[in-house]
């Protein structure tokens, strides 16, 4: 049986997947993607992605959960980032009290 930090953070995974291929999306996903894909060398998506200028999609495949954190033992915000700590950027899903998707943001 799979635990709920497990299901949410597989429902975080896919709400950046699904804002992230809206139409006219400048979602912060987006915003993510595009920075780093500017601004981190090719040798990096190389090794993670086989390919030196990856589509923008195929970024998300490769995002690893930094940390999960929220108050009166919920668990509400789930942090995203590149793997080898090669930015200090996240994509940060928050869930809300039901347990649906409110909110994807790009942090520092």
């Amino acid at each position: 049986m799979q635990s709920e930090i497990e299901k949410r953070e597989r429902a975080a995974i896919a709400a950046i997947r699904s804002a992230f291929g809206a139409e006219g999306d400048e979602s912060s996903a987006a915003q993510f993607v595009e920075h780093h894909l500017e601004e981190i060398e090719s040798e990096y998506w190389q090794k993670h992605l086989g390919t030196a200028k990856p589509e923008p999609f195929r970024v998300v495949d490769i995002l690893v959960l930094q940390s999960h954190w929220g108050g009166d033992d919920e668990i509400e915000t789930f942090d995203f980032t590149l793997p080898e700590y090669v930015t200090d950027y996240v994509i940060s899903v928050r869930f809300d009290e039901s347990g649906q998707v409110e909110d994807i943001s790009m942090e520092s």
